[in-house]
């Protein structure tokens, strides 16, 4: 048998070398040629990002349930090795607030021992991940699956800031939403009023200052008028030292985690749930990154870099390590050359431990509050949802189920919920743009035997009216096979031969295969001979691979060869 062979090349994907793929940013950005002027740059905006992400820092630690130095600790070494090791240009690294409904629910699971243990694990699986070039498909989860749990996290930080938020006294908070609210107003009468003006000036100071003052560091400025405030009115209200015993002025030494058999096995559906997030967040803050600055990201790198940020920070008490987007807007704002700039603010951000750190003690935990409660109204992208709600049944069902089970259920069987379903809505999409076409088998040609146009499908006019021509249009695929496949089987009974042809098919699947495969046995046994046309080289393979071949099918380059054919032989094999 004798295929013919399309003329069009199918092109193939350059592959990328092992250092194309894995070469940190810092060392392309060293290679460009890095001098005083780039230096002061990346000086400038380490110490803007620095300034922002210290109150965040021990805010997202203490709203986790950890320490507020365990949040410096993740900051300090999971931000410098995130931009030394990165695959983004302007990475900022540290603990974020996507992380807080995971993280909390592991320290109240396993304490912080096992948490610091997944988060070991967690660094492992994600250098894994990235060493076998799987964070591309990372960037398949859909749109909607991104903005419904980042809504849903962002409302149950908020919700776990009630009680700093008002200066509620409850003695065992639930951890559950929708156990914590009813908890919360049970106590509504132990409000201190001290707390809410605190919070709430923290909050208004906040939205003032990016309004009239966009560049001022607001979280900052708001914090430390608050701490000030507390300080210097003796406010009763909670402090970093009244309930941590403040933070200390250095790093603890490093040490690998407790670990055994049974521990790790324990924790591991937290790692993985570690995994899969700092992922998704950590490329999503490269592609901001991307789109501020038109530079482009090393995906597998940059999550060999999170695994390597993620083991770092285990070693010295941290907990998880991302790429936050906050931050790492702020870098690129701030006029950041280079992942220098990520590296120096970790460096600030040692700078403030050491010769700081006692003031850290007079920090209102109602201050902290406000920040957390801002950067929750942050994460809800009301625009993304707005045009989400307005793109049809399929995005909206994907958003609101991701939404409810991210604050019913739990994280990660939301995005795998959402995903599934993001990927239904997609097939049956896809499969509506998957067509049969009928083509008259007639050609006239001109004397340059040039064929003419093919008027629509009209059996009066049929020249043949033994061979029927069917054109599929589109992918075809397991999505689309049930309804292709009836319509080809329709036309079995009347007819001597059968052309289908694959010009405007890009792809099938194993699944479109084994359909046309179907029909072409039921078509044997009436006496039809089958021939397929105009697929490329990947087509062809495709069915070759699955036996698809003569005697079952013919193959030919276009309708018109495989017409003659059928002409001379008189529609016989």
């Amino acid at each position: 048998m004798r295929i013919m062979k399309s003329r069009e090349r199918v092109a193939q994907p350059a592959q990328s070398s092992f250092a194309e793929l894995f070469t940190p940013k810092l060392l392309t950005v060293l290679q460009e040629g890095y001098g005083l002027r780039q230096l002061r740059a990346d000086a400038v905006a380490g110490l803007t990002v620095a300034i922002v992400a210290l109150p965040l820092s021990m805010a997202i630690a203490i709203a986790s349930g950890a320490s507020p130095a365990q949040g410096l600790y993740t900051a300090i070494v999971g931000g410098f090795l995130v931009s030394l090791l990165g695959g983004s240009r302007y990475q900022i690294g540290g603990p974020a607030g996507a992380f807080i409904v995971l993280v909390s629910s592991t320290v109240a699971l396993h304490g912080i021992d096992g948490l610091i243990l997944a988060t070991f694990l967690s660094g492992i699986m994600l250098a894994i991940i990235g060493y076998l070039r799987l964070g591309t498909f990372i960037k398949f989860i859909p749109f909607p699956v991104t903005v419904g749990f980042t809504a849903g996290i962002a409302v149950i930080i908020f919700a776990s800031q009630i009680q700093a938020l008002f200066g509620l006294t409850i003695p065992d908070e639930p951890g559950e939403l929708f156990e914590k609210l009813p908890a919360l107003w049970s106590v509504r009468d132990t409000v201190t009023p001290a707390a809410v003006v605190l919070s709430a000036a923290t909050i208004l100071v906040i939205l003032g200052l990016r309004r009239w003052r966009p560049k001022w560091p607001g979280m900052l400025v708001a914090v430390g008028l608050g701490t000030v405030a507390a300080a210097g009115l003796h406010l009763p209200v909670e402090t970093i030292g009244s309930k941590f015993g403040g933070i200390p002025s250095y790093l603890p030494a490093p040490s690998l985690p407790a670990m055994s058999v049974e521990q790790v096995l324990r924790v591991l559906p937290a790692a993985i749930s570690f995994t899969l997030l700092g992922a998704i967040e950590s490329l999503l803050s490269a592609m901001v990154a991307d789109g501020m600055s038109g530079r482009r990201h090393r995906s597998n790198c940059e999550l060999v870099a999170q695994g390597a940020a993620n083991i770092g920070s285990a070693l010295f008490s941290g907990f998880c390590v991302t790429g936050t987007i906050a931050r790492t807007a702020t870098a690129v704002r701030a006029g950041a050359h280079g992942p220098v700039a990520g590296m120096l603010h970790a460096v600030f951000l040692l700078l403030f431990m050491l010769i700081a750190a006692p003031l850290a003690a007079y920090i209102p935990l109602a201050a902290l509050a406000g920040v957390l409660a801002i950067v929750a109204w942050n994460m809800i992208e009301k625009t993304a949802i707005a045009s989400l709600l307005r793109s049809g049944w399929g995005e909206v069902a994907v958003l609101g189920v991701t939404f409810f089970l991210t604050i019913y259920r739990d994280l990660i069987e939301a995005i795998i919920v959402g995903f599934a379903l993001g990927s239904v809505v997609f097939i049956h999409r896809m499969s509506q743009m998957t067509a049969v076409s009928t083509q008259i088998p007639f050609v006239q040609r001109d004397q340059a035997d040039t064929p003419r146009t093919r008027n629509a499908y009209a059996e009066d006019t049929f020249s043949n009216p033994n061979v029927v021509i069917y054109r599929i249009k589109g992918v075809l695929f397991f999505g689309a096979t049930g309804s292709i496949g009836s319509i080809l089987d329709r036309i079995q009974d009347s007819h001597k031969a059968l052309i289908i042809d694959f010009s405007d098919v890009p792809f099938l699947d194993a699944t479109g295969v084994n359909m046309i495969e179907g029909i072409a046995h039921k078509a044997r046994k009436r006496g039809v001979t089958v021939w397929l046309t105009g697929g490329n080289r990947e087509i062809w393979r495709a069915f070759l691979a699955q036996g698809v071949k003569k005697p079952l099918v013919r193959f030919a380059r276009t309708i018109d060869v495989a017409l003659d054919a059928v002409n001379k032989q008189g529609t016989k094999r």
